[in-house]
């Protein structure tokens, strides 16, 4: 006999060892009849070494395992691959800091060598963290075939796509503006900045005209917008929210059809402190509307600008030293007290200065957004620097035809929107970081600079002895390679490109990719534009499956600031990672998913009560019969479930097959809580405490088949508790042939469902319900049990109130069942099934205070409806409330106006009996 509960503590480790000894989580052996619909693949997105499992990890790896379980059980050779990525500035930043919590040297004092022997012993010791977090999740990935993005093979196939892409002129050396992070001293990419809104100024600087120019500036103007006022200036205005990047200014840019600025185009302006003319150009950046309409250009210092610039052809002078330090090396007039200093402390002198010298106009309060690094902490700087860029537009070309085309899909289609507008705007991507920890730049430089690119050292020497004589000393390039570049590779570098394995020729293309919006651009597109340009045109994966952001209940961003974060691992050790995983997989339908504790809290129960309805099950002698067969059912009740099961089965192998996990969970939540457990295990219990042996034999037999397909149904949203039962409940009848994990997922035929035991228990379910409803609308004391009467039904409805009518009076809690001509006085009538039936609730309920007390409850109903479209009416409350709030008062509205409406209905009931 089953446990009273299950207990996920003791269970869950027991389970996935055995899960692991069995060797399933790899794909099956091939077979002679295999084809390419007999393979299904999946990689994980590698999650960082550093990282511990949050929230975001157990949806997308919900997902994932509820893919690979289900087409394991479905026949196919499965491969779910794990893996980790390195996680350059993260990792870096680990070890440095333990470095000088333990008191030792810093990196650069150690050298190159020493540091990395120390990062990789902290890998050995540490890294590992996330995969075991993985498995407390029910992951069934194949450990076996675990890669590391910088494991050696991965290595070699960085190197040698470096190679090729240099080769082929997709990977080149350019001077351009990169996210500077001045603490790290690194370039980092988009992902990793931080966007912050702070109080912060505009300072109104008037650069004054060159030459003597001087033009006529409007000052007042009319309705129409006509100016009325000039005043006559020498000067133009422009703002700025760091002056301290007006050292590098190198024009001033206007909108081309400005007419205030329309004679001062190509004239020049001097540029304060350092006496440098500059020239005002025309370019449809600058914004007439915003501030005075011009707009100082740093192309060295903003990307906006740098644009500006190219356009313009003006010149991009670097003001910043890599820690953010003012520097003259591209403007010798910078004055020598401002050199050497912080960019901040340059700032405040800069301003002093304008103050002092009279050319500071304005200083305007704001609220900014100011990129950080979301490592550092410190404010990121647009830096002009030479690094390594790969042709990001070249490659982008098949990435977007592929998509367009069909080749892969997104799955919700709407995200494609967010591939093709970032891939036909691409930028060149900056692929070099100046760190040490991770894939070393394939590159080296000869004594006068020559660039040699080759696998090894050994390759650029041959190269660097076309162009010398002899052996020459040869440097390698300090910078490493963006993760991201090793990441876009994962698709097949983590089956053994560059060699041709097994594995790339049965699982690549791989199936399905699952993955969050926010990298769809970051890693997506580029394991597209890779996976098409180095496997013959094969796109990496057929479907692209976009799961939401897990957001409070209140539908906030989870922070630690903000004391709202919900962590896995206390949620399952405390409840178990079944109700996680459900919850995960039943909330996932949408872009943003409202998570409490509750919920996850309330999908325990319904573990629960699928536990408790096998005990039941136990007790009453339901053992799996050899050789049982369903289709030879006679008891209706028998081939109705065999139907509701068989309808369950096709909707839940649908929305998985579709990747529409919510509809999957929703669907197995109502087969087993609402259709086995409410309904026909209620219907079961006459049966098995009945005479009729034979109906009572069928019947225990079809609750234990019926239970272990509903255990497979379920196994991949819920693998724990039902693989524990499966194996409990194969204590009894014939020994089980495999582990739940291996067992064949039911695929039941269409002659399973009966229209007529469908038509049968669907009258019963619908009066029972219906009964119960008005029961509740009418405030019928649970202890009460008022007559029944059916007002002239036709001769089907008589057989089947004959037939049921003991499960009527159980399940209806009615005292007597009646077939009238009119119904009775003091009765409650509703229709069920095309037949009008009466609930006689005189003398049960108080006729007069049941009236108060709908009227009381309406009325409440009515001040929410009045008090909440007084909010939603308000045009002020919709634009400027959090869109969660607006949502939450429509909700609160849709819910009050519903309310109304039964309470209303059941008062004009009252009414109908009060007037009987």
């Amino acid at each position: 006999m089953l446990e009273k509960t299950f207990e996920p503590q003791a269970a869950e480790p027991r389970l996935y060892a055995q899960w692991e000894e069995s060797g399933l989580f790899a794909p099956r052996a091939a077979k002679a009849t295999d084809g390419a619909a007999d393979a299904y693949s999946i990689v994980i997105p590698p999650p960082n070494v550093t990282g511990s499992l949050h929230i975001g990890h157990a949806l997308n790896n919900t997902l994932q395992d509820i893919l690979a379980r289900y087409h394991r059980m479905k026949g196919k050779a499965v491969l779910w691959l794990p893996g980790t990525d390195h996680a350059g500035i993260a990792t870096q930043m680990v070890v440095e800091r333990q470095l000088a919590a333990a008191g030792n040297v810093g990196r650069r004092d150690m050298g190159r060598e020493a540091f990395m022997d120390k990062v990789w012993e902290w890998k050995a010791e540490s890294g590992g963290t996330i995969v075991r977090q993985l498995r407390r999740l029910g992951s069934s990935c194949d450990w076996s075939r675990e890669r590391f993005t910088l494991d050696e093979g991965l290595n070699a196939a960085v190197r040698k796509v470096f190679v090729k892409l240099h080769q082929d002129g997709l990977i080149y050396r350019d001077k351009r503006l990169v996210n500077w992070d001045p603490h790290f001293q690194t370039a980092i990419s988009d992902l990793e900045v931080e966007q912050r809104e702070q109080d912060g100024h505009y300072w109104h600087f008037a650069y004054p005209l060159a030459d003597g120019v001087t033009y006529e500036h409007p000052i007042a103007f009319d309705e129409d917008g006509k100016a009325t006022e000039f005043e006559t200036r020498d000067f133009i205005v422009v703002a700025t929210t760091r002056p301290e990047t007006m050292l590098g200014d190198t024009g001033v840019a206007v909108h081309p059809e400005d007419e205030r600025y329309a004679g001062l185009v190509g004239k020049d302006v001097i540029l304060p402190i350092t006496g440098r003319r500059i020239p005002i150009v025309a370019d449809d950046y600058a914004d007439p509307t915003k501030g005075s309409g011009a707009v100082k250009i740093t192309p060295a210092h903003d990307f906006n600008d740098f644009g500006v610039g190219k356009r313009a052809g003006l010149a991009a002078l670097n003001v910043m030293d890599a820690f953010a330090r003012i520097t003259n090396e591209d403007v010798p007039e910078i004055p020598a007290d401002l050199v050497g200093l912080d960019r901040f402390a340059a700032r405040k002198a800069i301003v002093a200065r304008a103050e002092e010298e009279n050319w500071l106009r304005e200083i305007e309060k704001t609220k900014h957004v100011v990129p950080h690094g979301d490592r550092s902490g410190v404010v990121i700087e647009p830096w002009l620097t030479d690094q390594w860029y790969v042709d990001a537009h070249t490659l982008a070309q098949p990435a977007l035809k592929a998509v367009e085309e069909g080749a892969t899909v997104f799955e919700p289609k709407s995200y494609e929107k967010i591939y093709f507008e970032w891939l036909r705007n691409i930028e060149p991507w900056c692929i070099s970081r100046q760190l040490w920890w991770g894939h070393r730049i394939p590159a080296w430089y000869g004594p006068n600079g020559e660039i040699y690119v080759g696998e090894t050292e050994e390759d650029a020497r041959e190269q660097a002895l076309a162009d010398y004589d002899s052996e020459v000393v040869l440097t390698q390039d300090e910078d490493v390679l963006d993760t991201w570049f090793s990441s876009a590779l994962w698709p097949f570098s983590t089956m053994g490109w560059p060699e041709k394995t097994e594995d790339l020729e049965r699982f690549y293309p791989t199936s399905d990719l699952v993955t969050a919006a926010d990298i769809i651009f970051f890693w997506v597109a580029r394991m597209m534009m890779m996976g098409l340009h180095f496997m013959d045109g094969e796109a990496p994966f057929k479907r692209v499956i976009i799961n939401g952001l897990v957001r409070d209940e209140k539908g906030q961003k989870m922070s630690k600031s903000k004391g709202n974060v919900i962590d896995p691992l206390g949620i399952i050790d405390e409840l178990g990672a079944d109700p996680l995983r459900f919850t995960m997989a039943i909330l996932s339908g949408t872009r943003d998913i409202k998570l409490s504790k509750q919920r996850i809290e309330g999908y325990r129960n319904f573990g629960t009560k699928l536990w408790n309805a096998a005990r039941f099950s136990q007790m009453n002698e339901a053992k799996r019969v050899e050789g049982f067969d369903p289709a030879t059912v006679e008891q209706t009740i028998n081939r109705w479930i065999r139907g509701e099961l068989t309808k369950a089965e096709r909707a839940v192998s649908e929305a998985i097959e579709g990747g529409r996990f919510d509809d999957a969970a929703g669907a197995l939540y109502r087969f087993v809580w609402n259709v086995f457990c409410d309904w026909y295990l209620e219907l079961a219990k006459p049966v098995f405490n009945g005479a009729d042996e034979a109906a009572k034999a069928e019947t225990r037999a079809m609750t234990a088949w019926t239970i272990d397909q509903t255990l497979k149904l379920l196994h991949p949203v819920m693998p724990f508790i039902t693989e524990e039962l499966w194996a409990e409940l194969g204590k009894e009848g014939p020994a089980r042939e495999s582990l739940l994990i291996g067992a064949e997922w039911p695929v039941l035929p269409d002659a399973f469902i009966d229209a007529s035991a469908e038509a049968e228990i669907g009258w019963l379910v619908d009066l029972v319900g219906e009964i119960r409803a008005l029961r509740a609308e009418m405030n019928v004391p649970p202890s009460a049990k008022p007559p029944l009467a059916f007002v002239a039904p036709d001769a089907v409805t008589a057989e089947r109130i004959a037939r049921h009518r003991d499960l009527l009076l159980t399940l209806g809690r009615v005292s007597e069942i009646a077939v009238a001509e009119a119904a009775p006085a003091g009765a409650v009538t509703f229709v069920s099934g095309g037949t009008t039936a009466a609930l006689s609730l005189a003398g049960i309920i108080d006729l007069t205070a049941e009236r108060a007390r709908l009227e009381k409850e309406i009325a409440v109903f009515e001040s929410d409806i009045g008090h909440v479209n007084k909010k939603l009416g308000n045009p002020n409350f919709v634009s400027r409330a959090a869109p969660e709030v607006v949502d939450e008062q429509r909700a609160k509205l849709a819910e009050a106006e519903e309310g109304k409406v039964k309470l209303q209905a059941a008062l004009a009931r009252l009414d109908a009996m009060a007037g009987a």
